[in-house]
C-alpha cells in the first residue's frame, strides 16, 4: 500500500457536486493498493499513521500525533499512486490492484483507522471521479509505502 498523508486545516471530497466527506484539522490520506497488499499492510499502515507525530505541540514542534490532537481523517482511494513512469510518457498502472482486491483492502484500512481513533473516518467514493479540496497545513506531506517501510 502507498499513502500520501497530508496534514490539513480542512479538507473535503465532492462527487457529482455533492460533498461526501469533509473535515477540519486532521489528515487527508490518499491511498493506493497493490495486488500483493494484505491485512498485515493495512494494520501496519493504520497504526503508523495514527501515531505519526506531525502535529505541533505548544512550542511549535511536530511532537503530537493525530490521536493527541483529536484530529479528523478523510481517506481517498487513488490507484494512480502506483503509476510506473519508467518507460515513455504514459504512466502504467499495472501494479495497482483490481477493484476486486483493492476495495476490501481500502475498506479494511478505513475500519482499522476508525478502530484506532475510536471515531468515524471520512472517505471518498471508490472508483468515482472525485474533487478533493484541502488546505495543507505546513505544508506537511509524507509518503509511506508498506512494501518499503522507510
Amino acid at each position: 500500500m502507498r499513502a500520501v498523508v497530508q496534514r490539513v486545516s480542512w479538507a473535503s471530497v465532492t462527487v457529482e457536486g455533492e460533498i461526501v466527506s469533509e473535515i477540519k484539522k486532521g489528515l487527508l490520506i490518499l491511498v493506493g493498493v497493490e495486488e500483493i497488499d494484505n491485512q498485515h499492510d493495512v494494520d501496519w499502515l493504520a497504526k503508523k499513521i495514527v501515531n505519526l507525530r506531525i502535529f505541533n505541540d505548544d512550542k511549535g514542534v511536530m511532537n503530537k500525533s493525530l490521536q493527541d490532537v483529536s484530529g479528523d481523517v478523510i481517506v481517498v482511494s487513488q490507484f494512480t499512486l502506483h503509476a510506473a513512469t519508467k518507460k515513455g510518457n504514459r504512466p502504467s498502472y499495472i501494479k495497482a490492484a483490481s477493484p476486486k482486491v483493492a476495495i476490501p483492502v481500502y475498506e479494511s484500512f478505513v475500519s482499522q483507522l476508525e478502530f484506532f481513533l475510536r471515531k468515524k473516518v471520512g472517505a471518498g467514493v471508490f472508483g468515482a471521479d472525485m474533487k478533493v479540496e484541502l488546505l495543507n497545513d505546513g505544508p506537511v506531506t509524507i509518503l509511506i509505502d508498506t512494501q518499503r517501510k522507510e
